[in-house]
């Protein structure tokens, strides 16, 4: 098996079984995103305890992408503080719209980072980029709000 199979296998696999789907008990910031050009929608649920995601979880009903890339950042971002997440972030959207100046992966978030991998495809296929990005985009309106947030975000 190649590379790039097993990395169609892995999104296939979040997108059939994703992790952490549902909402979490008592969460401190929540944000609704919508991708219009393809009807893709994500709720992402967190519970932050000081700087500290200590746990994640999404809502929604969309296509693989979006799904496995919900599920996956899920995975990787619980019990991260907040700088971390901040580097995931960058890292992840830069990996996927092909920046090629995203920040350096200290090596307490590496393995983090490669498991985020498998989307890094979707930088060839532009309208792809935004299923991957949604619940990110959303994970980041939360944070910015401060707490509980309920408009919905659109990616752009």
């Amino acid at each position: 098996m190649d590379l790039r199979e097993l990395y169609q296998d892995i999104i296939l696999d979040h997108g059939q079984n994703p992790r952490n789907f549902g909402m979490i008990d008592h969460p401190s910031h929540f944000a609704r995103g919508h991708n219009p050009l393809c009807g893709d929608k994500v709720t992402v649920f967190l519970k932050v305890e000081g700087d500290r995601i200590v746990d994640v979880s999404f809502e929604g009903k969309g296509c693989a992408i979006s799904t496995a890339s919900s599920s996956l950042m899920t995975e990787v971002l619980k019990g991260k503080t907040l700088d971390e997440v901040h580097i995931l972030f960058t890292a992840f959207h830069d990996q996927v719209t092909g920046v090629n100046d995203h920040p350096v992966i200290p090596d307490s978030l590496e393995d983090d980072f490669d498991r985020l991998l498998p989307l890094a495809g979707v930088r060839t296929y532009p309208t792809r980029v935004k299923c991957a990005t949604l619940s990110w985009h959303a994970l980041e309106a939360a944070l910015k709000s401060g707490g509980l947030v309920a408009e919905p975000v659109k990616t752009e």
